[in-house]
């Protein structure tokens, strides 16, 4: 019986000895390649955030959103309260960008990293989500942002149930420049990654992979149809990432609008950054030099061929003219 479940096949423990270490190298390397891929990442401890006052000693909050669990608030200067609007995606998209130019506003708080509440740590529950939050004034809007809660199963039904009247921001891009980026970044982590077309396409250039995620999450259709089983389209904004890197200020508008906020972010925060290629904020008072995202960001783009882009392209295509049909807008990718 123990033989019959060994490396050995049925030979023995003599002959499990016997065997070379390299078959079990390489199913340890194998396993730990895919633990890598499959596992979800780590929450995010809440003593990265301002430590939480003791929830039993909190008084109860006087004002209750519609929707929102009945937990008390935290005592100090202003309060930590659930968001009131999420980023929701897409990864690669400018969700980033996004936030850190919102970030600029007097009435927006936000989470600086993503706390993966709603797709990957939601066993935690409410009360350490909103432990991670900042401390809001009346007036203030709180807000995070985790892209990848758009293609998450999960993740509509849960905000829901949180707050049915929460405000949602995607930002939208090229899917197949936005996949080639995602690819870059993956190649940025793991050097030796098979080819973007490799991992594209089944058998060459047949089938797309639908598998792949840098493939999945730009069937934008697909996953905007389950989120409106649980929220309204006037719920959502959805924001183009190439505008938002050729008019900053005019698509920070549109966003500053559908929060409810007076335009205070306005072109006059902005300059163009021809070495990174996108925006960047220019030097706030008090500050020694302009404000830029990190290093990867800007990341250059492996070179990818016309046919493997083409291909993409028209598998896209009908994704996308759903997506303008859904939303109202045409983004302009073909």
């Amino acid at each position: 019986m123990a033989g019959s479940s060994g490396l050995g096949g049925g030979a023995g423990q003599g002959a499990a000895l016997r065997t070379s270490r390299a078959p079990l190298l390489l199913v340890a390397l194998v396993l730990g390649a895919y633990c890598l891929r499959v596992l979800p990442g780590r929450c995010p401890p809440a003593a990265r955030a301002l430590a939480p006052a003791p929830l039993p000693s909190e008084p109860p909050s006087s004002v209750r959103r519609p929707g929102a669990p009945d937990l008390p608030v935290a005592s100090g200067p202003g309060r930590r309260r659930f968001p009131q609007a999420l980023i929701v995606g897409v990864k690669k998209g400018g969700t980033r960008a996004l936030l850190e130019f919102l970030r600029l506003h007097p009435d927006v708080r936000a989470l600086g990293s993503e706390p993966h509440f709603f797709d990957r740590c939601y066993e935690r529950g409410l009360a350490w989500y909103r432990s991670l939050m900042p401390r809001t004034l009346d007036g203030q809007i709180t807000m995070e942002k985790t892209p990848s809660y758009f293609v998450t199963r999960e993740a509509p039904r849960r905000i829901h149930a949180m707050s049915p009247d929460m405000k949602l921001i995607v930002v939208v891009r090229n899917p197949v420049t936005r996949a080639i980026s995602d690819y870059a970044q993956m190649l940025s982590k793991t050097p030796g990654l098979p080819s973007f077309r490799a991992l594209a396409f089944r058998h060459g250039l047949g089938p797309v992979d639908t598998a792949w995620s840098a493939v999945r999450i730009g069937m934008y259709a697909q996953h905007l149809d389950h989120w409106l089983q649980y929220f309204p389209l006037s719920h959502f904004l959805f924001v183009s990432g190439e505008r938002l890197v050729s008019d900053p200020a005019g698509e920070v508008g549109r966003v500053q609008d559908f929060l409810g906020l007076k335009r205070v972010v306005t072109d006059k925060h902005f300059y163009f950054n021809a070495t990174k290629g996108f925006p960047c904020l220019k030097k706030a008072q008090g500050s020694s030099r302009p404000r830029c995202l990190g290093k990867s960001k800007g990341r250059p783009h492996p070179r990818v061929p016309p046919a493997v882009v083409r291909r993409l392209q028209e598998f896209y295509r009908p994704f996308n003219r759903k997506f303008y049909q859904m939303t109202g807008q045409d983004f302009g990718w073909g």
